[in-house]
């Protein structure tokens, strides 16, 4: 199936702003490979995400067991294989989506808040499981890491060991840093375009129906389930890729991961930037990451300065404000964010951009309407 004029124009434009990420935020003061990076990662994640819950409408609170099993998975590669990064993701989404295959079999059994509560129980279960009971292969609260001691069997066979401390690689190529980066956005990329090809597939148009109306669907004598299950089973091997990618980021694996306040998270990006569309989830993703990294590092002095044009006084009173909602309180701002996005932007951020385009093109088409009407009063 090609692909239409707008969908390689929405790709190319895309792939345009996250290759030129480095450039775009720097005035932003986001212009570091390892946020940037983790931009990418959890850009993955909220796409996967919304393969689920934007298409069928399912909402899962236990994403982040199969983000945590990413992890695990590509450590273990990591300490057994290689630190060749490309035999760690491919373990980790097949891990992921095995272990995405075996929640869904028994969570889509039920729809609603009930299927909701399943995830949320099962993703619980295994943080408790990572974190006190299987600690001879998750190493418990203190996570996993790379040692010069792991066997990376085919390092050993194959390619010589440099000394020091093992890192991620990529066929010898460091993957910290800009090369982490693009690495990371080639991913997204393809990702992106892998949910572009979804959403407008058959199997994206049945997704679609189960999300308007799966009731009547059944009643047809239509099979849902190995529909849902498979969107499921997409979107947990996604999460497993994100999670895989964070461990080249930063190699270490832990159970902190898997919480449910990781869930939660991707809840919140997707309903921030637009449940349901292709670019609302990334922009979400970016703008909790943002928050999260940049705006929580602010501090009075940062404050002192950006407010140096008022009189004492009033920069004193400025400050003290600011700093509520900054440093260790920008939850407070990120919150204030979500309320507002909610209350008058339900669709999130996409449909304030779909706003602003249809009401400048009804700017646009007003001067055209006059000139159509004046015409033929002026051809007269």
């Amino acid at each position: 199936m090609s692909m239409s004029r707008k969908d390689l124009i929405l790709f190319f434009g895309f792939s345009a702003v996250v290759l030129l990420l480095p450039i775009l935020a720097a005035p932003f003061g986001a212009a570091y490979p390892d946020l940037l990076q983790r931009f990418m990662i959890f850009g993955i994640f909220a796409i996967g995400f919304n393969i689920l819950f934007g298409l069928t409408g399912y909402l899962s609170f236990g994403h982040a067991a199969f983000f945590g099993v990413g992890s695990y998975a590509a450590m273990w590669s990591f300490k057994l294989l290689s630190t060749n990064a490309l035999p760690a993701i491919i373990f980790a989404v097949i891990v992921a989506g095995l272990f995405a295959l075996a929640i869904g079999f028994v969570s889509l059994r039920r729809s609603g808040i009930y299927f909701s509560i399943l995830t949320l129980a099962f993703a619980q279960m295994s943080y408790n499981l990572a974190y006190s009971v299987l600690t001879p292969i998750t190493n418990g609260e203190t996570g996993l890491r790379m040692a010069l001691s792991d066997p990376r069997v085919l390092d050993r066979l194959f390619f010589s060991t440099p000394p020091g401390t093992p890192v991620p690689s990529l066929f010898g190529m460091s993957l910290s840093g800009w090369n982490g980066f693009f690495f990371s956005a080639a991913l997204l990329l393809a990702t992106f375009f892998l949910a572009m090809r979804i959403t407008n597939s058959p199997f994206g148009m049945m997704l679609k129906g189960i999300k308007s109306n799966q009731n009547r669907m059944n009643y047809t004598g239509f099979n849902t389930r190995p529909y849902t299950l498979t969107a499921f089973v997409i979107s947990g091997m996604l999460a497993g890729l994100a999670g895989s990618l964070l461990v080249v980021t930063d190699p270490l694996a832990g159970a902190e991961r898997m919480r449910w306040t990781a869930s939660g998270e991707v809840v919140l990006m997707t309903i921030l930037g637009g449940v349901g569309t292709l670019v609302g989830p990334v922009l979400g993703a970016w703008i909790i990451k943002y928050f999260e990294n940049i705006f929580s590092s602010f501090n009075a002095n940062v404050l002192n300065n950006f407010y140096s044009f008022l009189p004492d006084g009033a920069r004193e009173v400025a400050v003290t404000v600011s700093s509520k909602f900054v440093g260790e309180g920008w939850h407070l701002s990120l919150g204030l964010v979500f309320v507002l996005i909610v209350v008058f932007l339900p669709g999130g951020i996409m449909e304030g951009a779909r706003r602003i385009g249809a009401r400048f093109r009804r700017s646009n088409a007003r001067p055209e309407a006059r000139r159509e009407q004046l015409s033929p009063t002026a051809a007269e």
